[in-house]
């Protein structure tokens, strides 16, 4: 039996710890609880041995004394909760991504719900010696020593006890208990424990038939939510409602609501056949590209080798059918296979289609789900219950035993790029996994990324191509609006171009449907002092402040109930009546954001059905599925958004297509900001004509001749490729070379700038052949939560080297004594703000 085990916790530290083995039979792969510091943290079990000197004495890794090996606390697993693949996935995106392997195995493992972590205090020796000193000796007679007093009692005579339990009993605010843990007369610890899970979800259902009485505001609210969510919502999402907790209650006890508990998985299940989705059409319904395309495919997994292909269809041409058909052939074989999505918007519709093709054969997972919810389904999934899953980027290390197809979906969409700690990118750790699982991985997109397409055409991917859509429906015809000109003729700058107005109006008059992209957030996105010129910023963020107004709000509103708030951070403030700096009563704001945007279409377009799309009317994922239902049954006819709404929906009554605004992102400081334009407008031009009726788009724009913007008018991917590679190889960007951003951060603005200095010194004089050292210099966005950000940009032609200098980088940080924790490192960064 062994003695000790190697144990990766998510802490960032770039090791494994020791722990000896006293009882409980741990396994690799398997979670255990141990005692780290004044904590009890769960890990994974990454390695077993019994290494004993010739003598028997103990020979303890990392030079520590055998005496200060401390004993595991408990086996969470008698079985291992990931694979040996698994574990060779994790340890590859360790290496890979400079990450901690504690901290990738943690990402891995969607299983926090099942551990319950506490915040308990303790007396300690010092402090029971203060109780023993008379009182006039040490404290004065004051409420607040009282209030010391009355902890150190219940403590000394209860023993070890909650937060929660100090608070209630001895009257104890987070401030007190802080200062005694400060004065070293009390101790807080972490512990962790199993927790028995909650395998139902409760499910509020609207009574058919009943007898309506009186109700207040809220109360409709609450049963206009149930009605449109089609008469069944989870209590977990009502909660989320902002309504007082009491509403649902009430319902409950006027007999207007029923409250019914199912499994965790039925829920999942049953929301998702919500609404009238369309099911993708069956093998026998593919064109002929389409089942040539899908027979190389299938041929790949039967074979059950690793094979990489890049699909590049146009939007339309039924990818989607491709994907499912193949997923068909490898279900009937006994295979397994994974679909991911960018977007947990996506979801809705893919789950319905893939339910409505494999039954209960069908896992989900994504962030949005409960804990309960994502631990039943991952569960699941291990016990072979479901053999095929969707899911968002996490999904990537779903337990699938028999893994043979995965499927990224959209696979150019920055979403699928972790943006904390382990910065994995999902698409390339797909590929890794199809690589070691011996399986066959698809990418798919309209639009792919320049990486991608470039590994095709090194012949590291196989290209697969479907240039027709389906049912040879023509491409949308793509219009350009030039806003110059526009300006020039009326005198003024207006929301919607008088073709932009003549054509929405004419399409929603044929009774067809219109969305129109605005992407930026909020009312307004900028408020400035005319007298001045001071921008509002965010308190925490070197980012302006975003206007904007609730639901219940006109045009003339008071200012003092309107808001503004950041989106990096959350803050928020009233709109104030003075400029903050100059006390200017001349506060204008600037640009408009898509609440804005929704208002003026309601007042252009007063008899038009108008619905948004964006962060702030789409927090949880059951809005997505009541907007998609809507849109699909006609309730709505004018959709305006930001770019959610250009990401895979397929609705077949949408002709016409809008693009209000995406010039700004051609100025963003990022070398892929014409690529983003590129595909936006692309995968939002895709949108229209998607049914029997062809499509139109309209792109207001105030750059006519930007390449970007030209070639997607045109369609014209290669293109775009062709000159987006040209400033590639040129400027030593990828991928033309390889990219690691380092970001130095700290609330202390010279402490970041001293350790960026530190880094960029240590840079200078040293010699790493091939790579290309930009910077030190202050992030775009210097300032978020309030953290000052500083980065340095590193470039070479040869991933081992680019590699090899960051390591001795980090080993260069240590030994100067620069946290860990304050340098991010992210390998292959899609994002350099």
């Amino acid at each position: 039996m062994p003695l000790f085990c190697e144990v990766a916790l998510p802490v960032p530290v770039d090791r494994v710890f020791t722990y000896s083995i006293e009882s409980g039979d741990p396994v690799v792969g398997g979670r255990v609880l141990v005692p780290f510091r004044r904590e009890q943290l769960q890990g994974v079990v990454v390695a077993l041995h019994d290494r004993t000197n010739a003598d028997g004495s103990i020979a303890s890794p990392e030079n520590i004394s055998p005496a200060t090996i401390r004993p595991i606390l408990r086996v969470l697993d008698q079985e291992p909760v990931l694979s040996e693949h698994l574990l060779q996935l994790g340890s590859w995106i360790a290496e890979y991504y400079l990450a901690p392997l504690g901290e990738v195995l943690r990402t891995m493992l969607p299983l926090s719900a099942e551990i319950r972590k506490e915040i308990v205090y303790s007396i300690t020796p010092r402090g029971a010696a203060a109780l023993e000193v008379p009182p006039q000796q040490t404290l004065e007679s004051n409420t607040a020593d009282q209030s010391e007093d009355a902890v150190l009692k219940f403590l000394a005579e209860h023993g070890q006890s909650r937060a929660a339990t100090l608070r209630n009993k001895a009257s104890a605010s987070a401030a007190l208990l802080h200062r005694l843990v400060t004065r070293r007369l009390i101790t807080r610890e972490s512990t962790a424990a199993a927790r028995e899970l909650r395998t139902t979800v409760r499910i509020a259902v609207l009574v058919p038939d009943a007898r309506m009485p009186k109700l207040n505001e809220n109360q409709q609210h609450l049963l206009a939510e149930l009605a449109s969510a089609g008469g069944r919502l989870a209590v977990s999402d009502i909660r989320q409602l902002s309504l007082p907790e009491s509403t649902l209650g009430t319902l409950v006890r006027r007999e207007l609501v029923r409250i019914e508990e199912i499994p965790a998985v039925d829920a999942i299940d049953s929301f998702a056949l919500s609404g009238d989705l369309p099911s993708v059409p069956v093998e026998a319904m593919l064109n002929d590209a389409q089942r040539e395309t899908m027979l190389q495919i299938a041929a790949s997994v039967h074979s059950r080798k690793f094979q990489p292909f890049l699909l590049h269809g146009v939007t339309g041409s039924g990818k989607t059918a491709v994907y499912i058909a193949a997923m068909r052939r490898a279900l009937d074989a006994g295979l397994s296979s994974l679909l991911l999505v960018p977007e947990i918007g996506l979801t809705p519709a893919m789950l319905a289609q893939l339910r409505f093709t494999f039954g209960d054969q069908v896992a989900l997972l994504h962030s949005a789900l409960s804990g309960a919810e994502r631990t039943a389904q991952w569960h699941r999934i291990r016990r072979g219950e479901a053999h095929v899953v969707v899911g968002t980027r996490s999904a990537v290390f779903a337990p699938i035993a028999d893994l043979a197809l995965i499927v990224i979906d959209e696979e150019h969409d920055t979403s699928y790029k972790q943006a904390e700690l382990p910065r994995y990118h999902a698409r390339d750790v797909a590929v890794m996994r199809a690589k070691l699982a011996g399986a066959t991985v698809v990418l798919g997109s309209a639009t792919p990324s320049l990486e991608s397409w470039a590994n095709a055409q090194r012949g590291k991917y196989s290209l697969l191509s479907l240039k027709q859509r389906v049912g040879n429906r023509p491409l949308p015809e793509v219009s350009l609006i030039d806003m110059r000109q526009e300006f020039a003729e009326t005198g003024q700058e207006s929301l919607l171009a008088r073709a932009m107005t003549e054509e929405i109006e004419a399409t929603l008059g044929r009774g067809e449907q219109a969305m129109l992209l605005l992407n930026r957030r909020g009312y307004s996105f900028v408020v400035m002092c005319r007298a001045c010129g001071e921008k509002l910023e965010c308190d925490n963020c070197a980012i302006a402040l975003t206007h904007h107004k609730t639901a219940a709000e006109d045009e003339t509103s008071s200012p003092v109930h309107q808001r503004m708030e950041c989106h990096y951070c959350g803050f928020r403030r009233t709109v104030p009546k003075h400029c903050p700096k100059c006390e200017s009563e001349h506060l204008y704001f600037f640009g408009v954001g898509s609440q804005q945007g929704e208002e003026r279409l309601q007042q252009l377009f007063p008899r038009a059905r108008i619905a948004r799309m964006d962060r702030d009317t789409m927090r949880h994922h059951r809005d997505y599925e009541r907007i998609l239902a809507r849109l699909h049954s006609g309730e709505v006819n004018l959709l305006v958004g930001t770019q959610m709404i250009a990401k895979g929906h397929d609705i077949h009554g949408v002709t016409l297509v809008g693009v209000l605004g995406v010039d700004h992102a051609l100025s963003l400081p990022d070398f892929r900001s014409a690529e983003r334009v590129f595909q936006l407008l692309t995968q939002v031009a895709g949108r229209a004509g998607r049914g029997e009726l062809p499509g139109r788009v309209l792109v207001q724009t105030h750059h006519m001749d930007h390449y970007a913007i030209r070639c997607a008018a045109e369609h014209n991917y290669l293109g775009f490729v062709e000159q987006e590679l040209r400033y590639r190889r040129l400027l030593h960007y990828p991928p033309a070379a390889m990219l690691t951003n380092i970001l130095i951060e700290h609330t202390d603005p010279a402490k970041a700038s001293q350790w960026a200095s530190q880094l960029g010194n240590w840079f200078q004089h040293q010699t790493f052949p091939g790579v290309r050292v930009l910077g030190p210099a202050s992030a775009p966005i210097s300032r978020i939560k309030r953290i000052h950000r500083f980065h340095l940009i590193l470039k070479a032609s040869s991933r081992k080297q680019l590699a090899a200098a960051v390591r001795q980088m980090l080993a260069f940080a240590d030994s100067a004594e620069i946290p860990r924790r304050h340098i991010t490192v992210d390998v292959d960064a899609v994002q350099l703000m």
